[in-house]
């Protein structure tokens, strides 16, 4: 099957029916999962076992390198990747002659669903992409039946290790605070990350802290609301499935049920 690949700029060869997919992100690995095709995966990137234990696919890469001799043993006829950072390493894969498909990095979460979309048609298996994506569209709107009124604004502090970036409207990080009952305290600006700047969190007066870090650096939002003299609800998110307000795999339903049950809790601490 000859298709187009828009980040590419070219077409890409793959089969009707794929059956050795490798996937270097863990998002799509994971809804290959939930849609019933672990079987089907041949190769996986480090990150993509956090998401999915059960799996026993070989580790072939990491988000921006892969092993060469390790994905040429599992032969793949079809490598799953996305664009952003990853943009270097799809061109270098498809130059080399591999059957690659780009799908885009995700604005909101219209986009995750158009990518599921996008792997229920490679696949060959439209129903169970739509299958996935209602099944995640009624848990959001399972919680957005029991959001507290009013919402509380929740600023939203993201460190990706040493680097921090507060929330804007423009990533599905937003539409998971607004699905858990929050208000995104920077859901107006038209950006998906922004630089931090304490001053205009202070002057929006946010009702809840979320901070989330990684293991390599982790940033406790109890010590930041300290040195910043807050005295406001926080909310600890981590790397684990059910906690990971970054990942945007299904377990995003998972952590929009913790998230919801977070901000009910300080919710009431502000009362």
């Amino acid at each position: 099957m000859k298709i187009y690949c828009d980040p590419l700029a070219g077409f890409v060869e793959i089969p009707e029916k794929p059956r050795r997919i490798v996937s270097l992100a863990s998002g799509l690995t994971e809804a290959l999962v939930h849609m019933g095709f672990s079987r089907l995966i041949a190769g996986v990137s480090v990150w993509c076992p956090n998401f999915t234990p059960e799996l026993e696919a070989p580790i072939v890469g990491d988000y921006l390198s892969v092993d060469e001799e390790k994905l040429s043993a599992v032969q793949p006829d079809l490598l799953l990747i996305t664009t952003g950072v990853q943009r270097g390493l799809a061109r270098k894969l498809y130059k080399a002659g591999l059957p690659i498909y780009v799908l885009p990095l995700q604005n909101s979460l219209h986009g995750i669903f158009e990518n599921i979309m996008t792997l229920g048609a490679l696949l060959d298996a439209l129903p169970a992409a739509r299958a996935l994506i209602t099944r995640w569209q009624q848990t959001f709107a399972e919680l957005h039946a029991q959001v507290p009124h009013p919402r509380p604004r929740v600023y939203a502090e993201i460190w990706f290790g040493r680097h921090v970036r507060m929330t804007g409207g423009l990533t599905f990080i937003h539409d998971l605070i607004e699905a858990a009952g929050g208000e995104n305290l920077f859901g107006d600006v038209r950006k998906g990350y922004l630089e931090l700047d304490l001053a205009e969190v202070e002057r929006r007066r946010p009702d809840i802290f979320l901070v989330y870090s990684e293991p390599e650096l982790p940033i406790q939002a109890v010590d930041l609301a300290r040195e910043r003299g807050w005295n406001i609800p926080l909310i600890q998110a981590d790397i684990s499935p059910a906690h990971n307000i970054i990942h945007d795999g299904p377990s995003m339903m998972r952590a929009a049920r913790w998230l919801h049950g977070e901000i009910r809790r300080a919710a009431q601490e502000t009362r």
